[in-house]
C-alpha cells in the first residue's frame, strides 16, 4: 500500500493491487501506487526488487511472455489498460519507455527520432521535421546534432545515443514517459544532462524514473517509491523520504546498508 496519500489530487496513473507472476515466480506484490500529472516519480530499490517488471507491466510488454499473468488493475486516466478493447499501440504512444542501454536504430539521426511517428502513419515532412527539432531540444541534444541529422545515429557517444532514445520516445508526444536507468553506464556530464531535461519536461509530461542510484533518485525526483523484493516499502515526498525514512528497511537501503 502507498503510505503517502493524496487521494484528493487527480490521478494520471493508478496501479490497484497489482501482483505480476512469471509461471511460478511473483515478481510484484500487491502494489499499489498513484503517479500525478506533472511530477516525476522516482521508483528506487536494490536488483530484483519488481522495478522493470513494473513498468513493463504499465507498457504492457509482457503481453507476449507465456508465463507472465497479473491480478490487479492499472488504470490510465480511470481506464484499464488492460480492457480486451484497449488499442495497445496506442497505448504506447501515450506511454512511452526509454531503457537502460542506448537502442540507436541502423539509420540516421532524423529517421531515428521519427521512426514512431512514421509507423503511426505521419508523412507531413514539415511535421516531421518540427517534431524532431522539438524532440531533441526538450533531450537537450538539439545543438550537439542539428548541424548532422542525416549522419548515422551510431557514431553518436553513448551518452548522446540514450538522450536519442529520449527524444525518439518524445517526438511521439506521449502523456507519461517512463525511463528504466537511463544513466546507466553514463558519465557524469551526460547524466546530468539527462536529469536537467527531465525537470524541464515535467512542465508538460508526467515522468517516472527508475534508478537504482540513490543520489539520482535524490536529485531527480518529486516523489519517491522504495520496492524491495516485489513489495512496495513506501512511498512519498523525495526529500521527506530520504531525510525521515518511515521504514527502517528503506533507512537501511539509502545509507547503503544493502542493495
Amino acid at each position: 500500500m502507498e503510505l503517502h496519500d493524496r487521494r484528493e489530487e487527480k490521478c494520471k496513473l493508478r496501479v490497484e493491487n497489482l501482483s505480476v507472476f512469471y509461471g511460478a515466480v511473483q515478481a510484484i506484490k500487491s502494489l499499489s501506487l498513484r503517479v500525478y500529472p506533472n511530477e516525476i516519480l522516482g521508483i528506487t530499490g536494490p536488483s530484483s526488487g519488481g522495478k522493470t517488471s513494473l513498468l513493463h507491466t504499465i507498457n504492457r510488454l509482457n503481453d507476449r511472455i507465456p508465463t507472465y499473468r497479473h491480478e490487479g488493475r492499472v488504470l490510465l486516466d480511470g481506464d484499464d489498460i488492460y480492457h480486451p478493447d484497449v488499442d495497445v499501440n496506442q497505448l504506447r504512444r501515450r506511454i512511452g519507455i526509454v531503457f537502460d542501454l542506448p537502442t540507436p536504430l541502423p539509420k540516421t539521426i532524423f529517421e531515428n527520432v521519427v521512426f514512431g511517428l512514421r509507423v503511426a502513419g505521419v508523412r507531413n515532412r514539415t511535421v516531421l521535421q518540427e517534431r524532431t527539432e522539438q524532440a531533441l531540444r526538450d533531450a537537450i541534444l538539439w545543438d550537439e546534432v542539428k548541424d548532422r541529422l542525416n549522419q548515422p545515429a551510431l557514431r553518436l557517444s553513448g551518452g548522446q545515443q540514450q538522450r536519442l532514445s529520449i527524444a525518439r520516445a518524445l517526438a511521439a508526444q506521449p502523456e507519461i514517459v517512463m525511463l528504466d536507468e537511463p544513466c546507466s553506464g553514463l558519465d557524469p556530464i551526460s547524466t546530468l544532462k539527462i536529469e536537467q531535461a527531465l525537470w524541464d519536461l515535467k512542465e508538460r509530461y508526467t515522468i517516472v524514473l527508475v534508478s537504482q542510484n540513490v543520489q539520482q533518485t535524490s536529485r531527480a525526483t518529486d516523489r519517491a517509491a522504495f520496492l524491495l523484493m516485489g513489495e512496495l516499502v513506501e512511498c512519498g515526498p523525495t526529500a521527506e523520504m530520504f531525510t525521515n525514512p518511515r521504514d527502517s528497511r528503506t533507512a537501511d537501503f539509502l545509507e547503503g546498508r544493502f542493495g
